[in-house]
């Protein structure tokens, strides 16, 4: 299993807005994007993680340059976001 993290900078007056993006395309993640096993929102004091399982590396990577992605999450976001996302891969050992 594959770990995609990404911690958003997001204040803490507008992290209800970003819970909404989340919800608002998680089924489509786990319903179109290859791969796709879970997707957790982590709403932390300092930032928001959002957690998401992947089949594979590959499927993680690709993810992150899917339409979906690039377009539909980011651009939601991108009015939100203080810094830029910290986008991070694992693999389970």
């Amino acid at each position: 299993m594959v770990y995609l993290q990404i911690g958003l900078n997001v204040a803490a007056e507008d992290r209800p807005a970003a819970a909404a993006i989340y919800t608002q395309f998680k089924g489509l993640f786990l319903d179109q994007v290859k791969g796709a096993l879970s997707k957790d929102l982590l709403i932390r004091d300092e930032d928001v993680q959002v957690l998401h399982s992947f089949d594979s590396d590959e499927s993680a990577r690709t993810y992150l340059s899917s339409t979906l992605f690039q377009q539909d999450v980011v651009t939601a976001l991108k009015p939100l976001l203080l810094s830029p996302p910290d986008v991070r891969i694992y693999a389970a050992a």
